[in-house]
């Protein structure tokens, strides 16, 4: 027995209507056809479907099991109907988010907050384990957008401008670099740096500074939290190098100082990459927007 959506949606219309003037209105096709639809459905079947001889019509034994097959399937149907369209409109679908900025935790967190206000049927997500493959995986789609400050020429991905952001020197107050108004690669020879966790070609103080002057500092102390280091910077256990947004609260700090890279300062830009088939969907701009807004934020407190 061959069993069509339109089998199930035509019984389900004439038990709700009780007859098939009315059924063959609201499925929108004349009365004759819809006669022949369930003539045909019960030559497959082999058993009558409907009770003709009752005003208003009725189901048969046959047929009412065949009107819980339709209320059991078509809200299925319709919903998955419902979410497609959905999709197509871009109100609803999935942001899974790689960072190659391990700093960028706290500065995405309320960006997330409000996106979810607005996006409430998006499936957000941050995917941190896949930092450093992020790339790749944003082209096997199991992420949807990476924020890295590493653009590349990828078929397929664009690099969405987010802003640009300075890497500080950071020290606390009693240092002896705390007098200079700048810092220079030398000067972290014989220093302990304090930095994330992460390969140094990922993190700007080498690959913008140190790395091409040909310096190491005398040591380097994985922290994996900001504030830990914060609290590491003003115990005088070392100096590290942060985003400028990320230490906007303790520019005003007795206990820290903070110092431009070089006399002219070195600027960072963060991007989001994010397939180009999906740019243009209305909630990856939308996050895009917010990114941007709560980065003027942060550089303006």
């Amino acid at each position: 027995m061959h069993i069509e959506f339109r089998h199930l949606r035509t019984i389900k219309a004439i038990h709700d209507f009780g007859g098939l003037a009315r059924a063959a209105e609201q499925l929108n096709i004349t009365q004759s056809a819809l006669s022949h639809q369930i003539k045909g459905l019960e030559d497959q079947a082999g058993v009558e479907l409907f009770i003709r001889r009752s005003k208003p019509m009725k189901l048969s034994p046959a047929g009412l099991r065949l009107l819980r097959l339709a209320e059991q399937i078509l809200p299925q149907v319709e919903a998955m109907e419902a979410e497609f369209s959905a999709l197509r409109s871009g109100e609803t679908g999935r942001m899974h988010i790689a960072i190659e900025c391990h700093a960028c935790f706290e500065w995405l967190f309320p960006v997330l907050e409000a996106f979810r206000k607005t996006w409430p049927d998006v499936d957000v997500d941050i995917r941190p384990g896949l930092a450093f493959d992020a790339l790749p995986a944003l082209q096997k789609e199991e992420v949807d957008l990476v924020v890295s400050s590493d653009p590349e020429d990828i078929a397929g991905v664009e690099f969405v401008e987010l802003f640009d952001y300075a890497p500080v020197f950071v020290a606390a107050s009693q240092h002896p670099l705390a007098s200079k108004p700048y810092i220079e690669a030398e000067d972290f020879r014989d220093q302990t740096l304090i930095t994330y966790p992460v390969e140094r070609s990922r993190l700007d103080v080498f690959s913008q500074l140190l790395t091409p002057a040909g310096v190491s500092p005398k040591a380097l102390r994985p922290v994996e939290l900001t504030a830990v280091i914060l609290l590491l910077v003003a115990s005088n256990r070392g100096i590290s190098v942060l985003p400028d947004w990320v230490v906007r609260e303790v520019k005003y700090s007795s206990d820290y100082v903070t110092r431009p890279l070089t006399r002219d300062g070195i600027t960072r830009r963060l991007y989001a990459a994010v397939r180009s088939d999906d740019r243009e969907k209305p909630f990856v701009k939308e996050l895009i927007s917010l990114a941007r807004q709560e980065a003027r934020k942060l550089q303006s407190a």
